[in-house]
């Protein structure tokens, strides 16, 4: 059985001759040449060393440090193999994860695809002509519901003036005229907004006094005609001085014009 150092150094080979046939008795060692020379044919020693392993590595060295030597070597190439394969399986699970999907995730993503499809077949020409009209209905009923006015109202005190800003419905827009007697700007617009209170009967139009609203004297001759605008309770618009925008004398649609461009009416 080979031993340790049988491994280390390499097993004997079958023509190993083994250095015990050389001790002897000194009456051995009085043998002839000749009978010298026939033990040397009967064990000859191979001239190649036995090899140490299969491993095919650089070291030149054939003892204890040379076989360490190797089989540091082959475990340190064994790591890096299993690093390598690490790494390919590692490419290979994020690989998959990017682009393998789910069962739940293709039956949503296939729902999402059949809704898409069937809204593009429904949005045609004639589907939003069909939705236009809906929607337009929808807008007359809403302002039918609305109280219809049709005159410029006269308020004559400040509680008056009040009540017909908090009290409306705040779906109704509320355009009051602040005037001061003998202005001819302030007659021109009394003109114009009751051509419009009948064009837009769902607008309530109203005039007041400036003195009645306790004004001041400048804001008496310098501010009017005025024009305030409210909805719901909020002024959505503050126009003085008209005079200077509009000019002493002006019509309905110059009115008209200027309230649109402002957004305070609704296009007919």
């Amino acid at each position: 059985m080979a031993t340790l150092e049988d491994k280390i150094l390499g097993e004997k080979l079958q023509n190993y001759c083994s250095s015990s046939e050389d001790e002897g008795s000194d009456d051995e060692g009085s043998r002839s040449g000749d009978e010298e020379g026939n033990v040397a044919k009967r064990c000859p020693v191979s001239s190649e060393p036995p090899p140490i392993n299969n491993w095919n590595g650089s070291a030149t060295n054939t003892g204890p440090k040379g076989v360490l030597e190797d089989w540091k070597r082959f475990k340190e190439l064994e790591a890096q193999n299993r690093d390598e394969l690490a790494k390919e399986r590692i490419a290979l699970a994020k690989k998959l994860t990017l682009t393998v999907k789910t069962a739940r995730e293709e039956e949503e993503e296939k729902e999402i695809d059949e809704l898409e499809q069937e809204l593009n077949e429904l949005i045609d020409e004639g589907f939003l002509m069909q939705y236009q009209q809906q929607r337009m209905q929808e807008l007359m009923s809403q302002l039918q519901k609305l109280p219809k006015f049709g005159k410029v109202l006269t308020l004559k005190s400040q509680e008056e003036f009040l009540n017909a800003i908090d009290k409306e419905d705040a779906k109704v827009t509320v355009i009051i005229h602040i005037y001061s007697n003998g202005v001819k700007a302030c007659e021109s617009m009394d003109g114009c907004l009751s051509i419009l209170a009948a064009d837009y009967p769902s607008v309530k139009y109203c005039r007041i006094a400036a003195d009645i609203t306790g004004l001041s004297r400048h804001f008496r001759i310098d501010g009017v005609p005025a024009l305030l605008v409210y909805k719901g309770g909020q002024i959505i618009g503050n126009f003085v001085k008209l005079a200077n925008e509009l000019g002493e004398d002006f019509f309905a649609t110059d009115v008209e014009k200027f309230l649109i461009e402002y957004g305070m009416l609704p296009e007919n």
